[in-house]
């Protein structure tokens, strides 16, 4: 038999490779499948933001903004390179939400939530101010700045997933949990690979970080009558080219008590979201619908002296948001916040997942460790160690991030500002990794386009638990968005011809925990 683990995770989303950072950093043995892409579920189709929810103040859920808004300059301080600072402008809407009430909303906002770094809310002449150049002339004169963070979402999973496996953990993409028993008081986690091959993963504890899947996986072999419930919500987002010049993002109120967000992307795009919609179905296949793509373009051209219409679109994606079933009556009213479930069905206990949001996802890692406890051995690092840590690549202060590009540029002369830069926001201080000894371009191996080339390919397969070109372009970048089919089919074709053996990622039976 094979070695047992101290904790098994199925899922690899933001939560299950925050906790199986955090639980691999205490000095436990932890094991984790996933049956995709690391984020290639919820995680990745997020509105990238690390924020506190202004919005949820409306549903008087003090708790969750609070803790979230302690998150954000955490977080950032943790990977300033994929986190940065962003403001946004939120114009006043005669006929909806009154002025002061926004102020009151965004003075507990500057507050409740230990803002040391981030500049607080100002008031804005919409008349005046450069930023309400882009709206309706006439139509709005009062409005407000405030702070939150942005964040490459699947890039923040990935990087969480490679520093618990460079802590230890044994990470297994491609690997789908077909099914869950219990012998003798310990989990037996039958797993799948890509190629179809079976093995029996055993561990003490197992977490169930299924995110929209939480319910199919209790489905299969736990013995567990689960209490809660989970609700999917469809979320979807739209990419058009960019829509103004300046650096600040929007957040606008809509008649029907919702709110969409327009975000500088890529840096020739906006990304507007979100829409909320109870979900049936599958949720690998979810999709945006017509209707939700003119509801985003409606909502947006509301505000803008320029409408955006539905063939401006360039890229959407949608994603199924697990939520705990509070019984709200519309989606938008569902809680955010996080709840567990803790059964123990044969006296081994198996943690269920229900919602949480990417801002709180190293939060709730701390309090699912916390209700296991009393069942894992590890004490290597005290609670609470993730606050400090930072994720690969994030070893420089937060205001140095033109400073690495610069010296990227020094060290490679021959790169381009565009693609020294994006090196810098991608990798931090590892570009210098993916780059290696290059001298020239050509160094750098065969050119797919978009700044793409051979060398960081391999990394990505290497280091980043990339398989395939949807991996790369889509999660592990955003070059799909610059990249022709052609070129991404070129690109495809070189990986299928070239194999890269994975970094910490393979999983030998016999391997000691």
């Amino acid at each position: 038999m094979g070695p047992v683990f101290d904790l098994a995770i199925i899922g690899g989303g933001v939560n299950g490779c925050g906790i199986a950072r955090d639980a691999v950093g205490r000095g436990n043995s932890v094991f984790l499948c996933e049956m995709n892409d690391l984020a290639s579920g919820t995680s990745s189709w997020s509105t990238k933001l690390v924020h506190g929810g202004l919005r949820y103040l409306e549903y008087y859920d003090f708790k969750l903004v609070r803790h979230a808004l302690l998150e954000r300059e955490i977080l950032w301080a943790m990977a300033p390179h994929i986190i940065r600072p962003l403001r946004f402008v939120l114009p006043h809407h005669a006929g909806l939400r009154p002025a002061w009430l926004l102020r009151l909303g965004l003075f507990l906002y500057d507050h409740i939530g230990g803002r040391k770094l981030l500049p607080p809310t100002r008031t804005l002449d919409l008349s005046r101010d450069e930023v309400g150049k882009p709206l309706a002339p006439g139509r709005f004169r009062r409005g407000f700045e405030y702070s939150d963070c942005f964040v490459d979402d699947a890039r923040l999973v990935v990087l969480t997933a490679r520093d618990a496996a460079d802590r230890g953990a044994v990470i297994r993409t491609r690997t789908r949990a077909t099914e869950i028993r219990q012998h003798d008081g310990i989990w037996q986690v039958t797993v799948q690979d890509s190629h179809g091959e079976y093995c029996t993963i055993r561990a003490r504890t197992l977490v169930n970080a299924g995110g929209p899947w939480v319910e199919d996986i209790l489905a299969s072999g736990a013995g567990v009558n689960a209490k809660a419930k989970v609700r999917l919500v469809q979320g979807s987002h739209i990419v058009v080219p960019k829509l103004y010049d300046h650096d600040r993002a929007y957040i606008f109120q809509n008649a029907d008590g919702r709110i969409v967000f327009a975000i500088p992307y890529q840096d020739d795009f906006t990304l507007i979201g979100t829409t909320d919609l109870d979900y049936q179905g599958d949720p690998a296949q979810v999709k945006i619908s017509k209707d939700e793509i003119d509801y985003l373009c409606a909502s947006v051209s509301e505000y803008l002296a320029k409408p955006v219409k539905p063939a401006d679109v360039v890229w959407t994606y949608s994603g199924v948001r697990p939520l705990y079933d509070d019984g709200a009556d519309e989606a938008k009213a569902a809680t955010r916040d996080y709840v567990f479930e803790l059964d123990l069905p044969g006296g081994a206990p198996l943690l269920s997942i229900y919602g949480g949001k990417i801002t709180t996802h190293r939060r709730l890692a701390e309090e699912a460790l916390q209700k296991l406890a009393p069942y894992l051995k590890g004490n290597k690092a005290p609670e609470g160690w993730t606050a400090r840590a930072i994720l690969p690549g994030g070893d420089f202060d937060v205001s140095a991030l033109d400073a690495l590009v610069a010296e990227l540029r020094r060290d490679y002369p021959f790169l381009t500002p565009v693609h020294a830069n994006r090196l810098a926001h991608a990798y931090g201080t590892r570009a210098q990794k993916v780059l290696g000894q290059a001298k020239t371009a050509a160094d750098l191996g065969q050119a797919f386009g978009a700044t793409l080339t051979e060398r960081e390919v391999k990394y990505l397969m290497a280091h980043e638990f990339a398989v395939d070109a949807e991996d790369i372009v889509w999660r592990r970048s955003k070059l799909g968005l610059r990249m022709s089919a052609a070129e991404i089919a070129t690109l495809q074709d070189w990986i299928m011809a070239n194999h890269v053996e994975p970094a910490s990622q393979a999983f030998a039976a016999g391997a000691r925990p």
